[in-house]
């Protein structure tokens, strides 16, 4: 008898309590920004719900425009390759610099790629120079060889103005980067 009510009172109990995912969902409707990426994640890579490149666009705007640094890098992707929203470099390049603010150092490398290859944003070495280099200082080992590589693009007097520029940049913590 004592086995049977321990059984029901299991079975009551994890009735009543919440499966992780309503717990991420009510935090993530209720506004809780890590909540709102996590729920991102889960849709992008389909854990524990349908794949859905629209429905994690969504969840990683909602915490993007509450400034969570990993949902602005992760818009940013979205509108740069075209998951879930149609593709928009110029939108791209918005989230990558919001994120690359941050010191994100992924959004710096990847908003230094799109300066160099004009996409978004006009072509301009010198600001690829100055996120590739806040890239670099933070041990982004890709950046290492991209500063050499736009390096060979500029003049000696094009590299003088991007180093007093990153040397700018990282003084200000990113803030007076381009």
């Amino acid at each position: 008898m004592k086995f049977v009510v321990m059984l029901t009172a299991l079975l009551a109990f994890q009735h009543s309590v919440a499966s992780p995912f309503d717990t991420i969902m009510d935090r993530a409707m209720a506004g809780d920004a890590f909540a709102q990426f996590r729920l991102g994640n889960k849709y992008q890579f389909g854990t524990g719900v349908p794949e859905s490149a629209v429905k994690a666009f969504k969840w990683y705007h909602k915490a993007a425009q509450q400034g969570l640094v990993d949902a602005q890098f992760e818009i940013g992707n979205k509108y740069n390759f075209g998951k879930g929203v149609p593709e928009d470099n110029s939108k791209a390049v918005k989230w990558y610099r919001k994120a690359s603010r941050q010191g994100f150092v992924t959004a710096q490398f990847n908003l230094g790629v799109m300066y160099f290859r004009g996409e978004g944003v006009p072509e301009n070495n010198i600001n690829a120079y100055v996120w590739w280099s806040m890239a670099k200082t933070q041990g982004q080992i890709t950046a290492v060889a991209s500063v050499d590589l736009v390096k060979d693009n500029m003049t000696l007097d094009q590299i003088a103005k991007g180093q007093n520029l990153a040397s700018q940049c990282y003084k200000s913590s990113y803030q007076d980067c381009y």
